[in-house]
């Protein structure tokens, strides 16, 4: 009989493998399969499900913000006015006036402005548009005259029918669209109503944002986690630096736009200058679009009243001013105040203007202004967090890398723009009022 092997006897201890082959295919067969991942796939799917992260939190946001827009689109109008009056209230309290006082005046100042410059466009719009409707009369009627002289070798019988087959249908369509006329009528005195309130709101808000803004700023960051509440409210001032910068430019942008279209319009003896300036002024808030639109309607004004020839130089003017404001004004004033980019302007008024209409278009570019500084400011103070840790570490020499401010507030870089950033954080702080 013959002897079993050390292997197969029990108990007995099995040989290591020797060859070098042997041993890595029993160590590939022993553990678990792990599939490979490159390191660049995992990095996009990181990005990927983070930014789809983002994309959702930004989506319930919007969703959220449109359904309170009757109170969201007020506040968003007081911050403007507020952001734009702010220097203006902060001058008469160095001059000894008390804060309430300074804010009432300013604000009821630029309430009777508005109101002035609305009544003066309704009386010209009174005045004007008859003597505009009783032009566009004579111009039809000539249109018929020269149609009635046959230059076309058209019977006369043939325009008369269709002339009087267009009247119909136009009949024909109003008389259908009684009810919803009606409707809209309706429609439209809650839409005033509605308007109404939300002005109210507005002004009420402007006041208290005027008033006691600064503390406003820190009795919100107070809700926030002791943490959060310094780099909250740095980039909160940094936001509303920006935006006050914002307003205050775009009113000399608008100024000079409606200032330059509506000169042009009264050397051409155009019609309702006044309401056609200050339309101008206002669209112009409403970048790229409102230019243009304007810039179309001042032309159709001037063919309507004065002719081919006056429409055309009306168009070169508008022209004129708009390349001036976007190869001028824009790069020496918006550009140096509010680091936008163009695209960003674009896509911005179309978001804005896609998700909630004419006031989105407003609003978008101001919103977008104020959140890139904020995140500029988030930006900065990690880095100098970083750079702090890394020297404390000793990751980085006191002498390497560049150099921190000297005080805890980190908001300090080179330019004096900066600097007076930095002035208004610490004011925040510190309660006082904010330029």
């Amino acid at each position: 009989m013959t002897k079993k092997s050390s292997k197969e006897q029990p108990g007995t201890a099995v040989k290591p493998l020797t060859d070098p082959a042997m041993a890595d295919a029993y160590r590939l067969q022993s553990r678990s399969y792990v599939p490979f991942v490159s390191r660049g796939l995992r990095l996009a799917a990181a990005w990927s499900w983070r930014s789809l992260v983002v994309l959702a939190a930004v989506a319930v946001l919007l969703w959220l913000l449109g359904k309170v827009t009757y109170v969201l689109i007020p506040l968003l109008v007081a911050l403007l006015i507020s952001a734009l009056l702010t220097p203006l209230v902060n001058f008469l309290v160095r001059h000894k006036w008390p804060r309430a006082a300074a804010a009432a005046m300013v604000l009821l100042s630029f309430i009777l402005v508005v109101v002035g410059l609305l009544a003066l466009v309704g009386q010209q719009l009174v005045t004007g548009i008859i003597d505009l409707t009783s032009t566009t009369m004579k111009g039809v009627d000539a249109i018929a005259t020269w149609l009635q002289s046959n230059p076309l070798g058209l019977d006369s019988s043939v325009i008369a029918q269709a002339v009087a087959d267009g009247t119909q249908q136009v009949n024909t369509f109003l008389s259908e669209q009684k009810g919803k006329i009606a409707t809209g009528v309706v429609g439209a005195a809650t839409s005033v109503g509605s308007f109404f309130a939300g002005m109210l709101i507005s002004l009420f808000a402007t006041f208290f944002f005027l008033l006691e803004g600064s503390t406003i700023a820190r009795w919100i960051t107070r809700l926030l986690p002791v943490p959060a509440r310094e780099p909250a409210l740095g980039a909160a001032t940094r936001g509303w630096v920006a935006l006050g910068q914002y307003a205050r430019i775009q009113v000399i942008v608008a100024a000079v736009d409606a200032l330059g279209i509506g000169i042009g319009a009264l050397i051409l003896g155009v019609p309702l200058v006044i309401p056609l300036t200050v339309l101008i002024f206002l669209a112009s808030f409403i970048p790229i679009v409102g230019a243009v639109a304007t810039g179309i309607i001042a032309v159709l004004l001037a063919l309507v009243a004065k002719g081919f020839v006056h429409a055309i130089v009306m168009l070169a003017i508008v022209l004129f001013v708009q390349q001036v404001e976007s190869n001028v004004l824009q790069p020496f004033l918006m550009g140096k105040a509010v680091s936008v980019h163009p695209l960003a302007v674009v896509l911005a008024v179309a978001v804005g203007s896609y998700q909630f209409g004419i006031v989105g278009a407003l609003f978008a570019v101001p919103v977008v202004a104020s959140v890139s500084a904020a995140i500029g400011y988030l930006a900065e103070l990690s880095s100098q967090q970083m750079l702090a840790d890394a020297r404390r570490e000793g990751v980085i020499a006191p002498g390497e890398g560049p150099e921190l401010p000297d005080d805890d507030s980190s908001t300090q870089v080179g330019s004096s723009q900066d600097r007076r950033r930095t002035v208004i954080i610490s004011d925040f702080k510190e309660g006082k009022p904010a330029d």
